[in-house]
């Protein structure tokens, strides 16, 4: 049996398919900051016989809450000679251009905590000047002194000669055996020094609370009788070991909210439909991210905290391609200085949650305001609501300050949680050059498919799949992922000169790196499959795009094959493309997947006479442009394969609900998921 775990900021999801196909899904309320409880209660509530568990994935928030909560070790920095201050230097372009009090963000490493080591390669690899070793001995006395917990190790141009890195943490390990030591080309080995020496702070700075975490989790898990294979869903849309996880927990960022997008893809190619926006609504954020053509996009240009007013901090690590809000089940709605409603970033969580789960919460959320508006009913709640206590914190918080009552302030607080999705959507979408109506919605999360129908309506996106367990689905994607690991190497080279020679030996070094990899995780080669993209741009350009590659050996007549795929990549991403202008190769960035077996989706049986055994009831619902109508519930368990209704409807389930809008078309494909044809032709 294979089992997947996924803590969210307010519920653990757990997904289990058995060996013959079967689902089990449960859900238990998250457990901060002890997240390994929350996985426990889960697996416990939903009585898996532990000794039948052979694989076990898991996606985690626990490296971005402690980067943001700033709960990670105390840590230092050695670098070259120089370059003591990078980290406060960063980079001089401002987010906010006309604040005059703007101020970069703190550093996580101060000033005091960085020491400077004499040595130099240059861009090329030389070795300028060579490392000194009684610095490095001068910087491990006076940082033992200051009681550091980690150690990052980031020398310039250490990507393309990392020999003085690696000589630095084998002395660093003698000297100190105790101590955690990140180098940056265990993370990456791509240029640009301040985003690599972030990245590389970063991970040493989390190594600790992720070594604490994944040993902890570990031993629970082996106290609970669950032996075997252990994987941790990655930021890049892959899995990695427990033992790797430790090693570059930075991978590990964007840990759950990718593993859905994963899925959305796997469940778009096996249904016919390669061009994907996934969104997903959970208790804490709604997150989006566009699949083209069955490609998840990834990017090494991510940053935490980064705002409109802050710059943030860059992590040069491959992450899916996600906009994410903090909008979602809990967000809480209130009133700004201006007299504005709001709704979200701030969550209730999981404790206390919204109003409606009578644990002390006191704000109304975007779950108290679908619950008066119909869309949710008190009786799907796995506790008892007092709905007098809903309206009267809608009536004390919102309807208040506008003079209306309970019903009007939970449309006004839809209305604008769906105009805040409705933006991020409109993010990864239309201001990326892809025109929505070419693209079907897979909507997941426990919010997902209440707010989808009505935001494809909006943007004219033509279908929204709302797949079995859409609650847990981030969960299940864990299930359909492979191991992956990306390698990426900086050689900037004018591509109608470079030697086709020289770059197949960087491939070539790359893949005897990702087999090394993959047999230290008993991935064995004829599980292993190659991906090659190209980061290309014109000569006198900065910044560069991804162009899918051919496979390795490359030949001399690949080259006019690639440098046609770049032009086209430019021209789709920037609207232009310039034959005549010199292109240069950047990166070359090999995509190596352990494939891993995984389960197949199951049929359900086909609909039985007409749909009133699966009408559970009629209530009015509130719909944003029709307001409120009476409206057929039905009970998605008894819909089967081949089942049709006109919209408008609500699909009731455990945990969620889907919300088919006037216009809208529901029908049942034969593995059970609900699909919502919108009107757009």
């Amino acid at each position: 049996m294979k089992v997947a775990t996924d803590i969210g900021g307010t519920f653990t999801d757990l997904v289990a398919i058995t060996e013959t196909g079967d689902l089990i899904l449960e859900k238990a309320h998250t457990t901060p900051p002890n997240f390994d409880q929350g996985v426990m209660d889960v697996l416990e509530k939903s009585g898996l016989d532990a000794n039948s568990i052979d694989a076990f994935f898991h996606g985690t928030t626990t490296i971005i809450n402690a980067l943001t909560e700033r709960k990670g070790a105390k840590t230092a920095l050695i670098t070259t000679k120089g370059f003591r201050d990078i980290l406060e230097l960063a980079r001089g372009n401002r987010p906010d251009l006309f604040n005059l009090v703007f101020e970069k963000p703190e550093p996580f490493v101060p000033r005091y905590l960085r020491r400077e080591v004499t040595e130099r390669m240059s861009y090329k690899g030389d070795v300028i000047t060579p490392l000194c070793e009684a610095d490095i001995v001068k910087a491990v006395e006076y940082l033992k002194k200051e009681q550091v917990e980690a150690i990052a190790v980031c020398y310039i141009n250490s990507y393309a000669n990392e020999a003085h890195e690696r000589q630095t943490v084998a002395k660093i390990k003698e000297l100190w055996p105790e101590v955690y030591v990140c180098p940056s080309v265990d993370i990456t080995k791509e240029w640009r020094e301040y985003e690599r020496t972030s990245t590389a702070v970063l991970n040493a700075y989390v190594m600790p609370v992720a070594s604490s975490y994944i040993n902890r989790l570990g031993q629970r898990l082996t106290d609970a009788g669950i032996s075997g294979n252990r994987y941790i869903m990655q930021s890049n849309g892959g899995t990695t070991t427990f033992d790797q996880a430790k090693l570059t927990p930075i991978n590990v960022v964007e840990s759950g909210p990718v593993a859905g997008v994963f899925g959305a893809s796997i469940l778009g190619n096996l249904i016919g439909e390669p061009n994907i926006i996934a969104f997903d609504v959970g208790g804490t954020t709604a997150k989006c991210s566009l699949i083209d053509r069955g490609e998840v996009k990834v990017t090494t240009s991510y940053y935490i905290e980064k705002t409109e007013r802050s710059a943030g901090y860059p992590i040069m690590a491959p992450v899916v391609d996600i906009v994410e809000i903090g909008n979602g089940g809990g967000s809480i709605a209130w009133i700004d200085e201006g007299g504005s409603l709001k709704v979200g970033p701030k969550s209730a969580g999981a404790l206390p949650g919204p109003v409606a789960y009578g644990k002390g919460g006191m704000d109304p959320t975007t779950t108290d305001a679908n619950l008066i508006a119909g869309r949710l009913s008190a009786k799907n709640f796995d506790m008892e609501v007092s709905l007098d206590q809903v309206r009267g914190a809608l009536l004390e918080k919102v309807g208040s300050a506008f003079g209306i009552g309970a019903e009007e302030a939970a449309e006004s607080i839809i209305r604008v949680a769906d105009s805040n999705m409705n933006n991020a959507l409109k993010l990864i979408s239309v201001r990326r050059g892809y025109d929505p109506r070419d693209f079907a919605m897979v909507a997941f999360g426990g919010g997902g498919p209440m707010h989808g129908p009505t935001l494809a309506k909006e943007l004219n996106i033509r279908k929204v799949i709302v797949p079995v367990a859409a609650s847990v689905f981030s969960a299940w994607g864990m299930l359909m992922s492979d191991i992956r690991h990306d390698f990426i190497q900086t050689k900037i080279l004018s591509f109608a000169d470079a030697p086709m020679d020289t770059l197949n030996a960087m491939w070539r070094e790359q893949m005897e790196e990702a087999n090394a990899l993959f047999a230290a995780e008993g991935i064995g080669p004829e599980q292993t499959m190659f991906r090659f993209i190209a980061d290309m741009r014109y000569m006198g350009q900065e910044h560069t795009v991804q162009v899918s590659a051919p496979a390795y050996p490359w030949k001399e007549e690949d080259r006019s094959e690639i440098l046609s795929r770049f032009h086209k990549t430019h021209e789709h991403f920037y609207t232009f493309s310039l034959p005549d202008t010199p292109a240069e190769i950047v990166n070359l960035h090999l995509v190596a997947y352990g494939q891993l077996t995984k389960p197949a989706l199951q049929e359900i049986p086909a609909q039985a006479g007409g749909l009133s055994a699966a009408r559970k009831e009629t209530r009015r619902v509130f719909f944003s442009g029709d307001g409120w109508l009476d409206t057929p519930i039905y009970d998605r368990s008894k819909l089967g394969w081949g089942a049709t209704a006109q919209g408008p409807l609500v699909v009731e389930e455990p945990t969620t609900v889907t919300v088919v809008c006037p216009g809208q078309t529901l029908s049942v494909d034969r593995y059970g998921n609900l699909i919502v044809e919108t009107e757009v032709q």
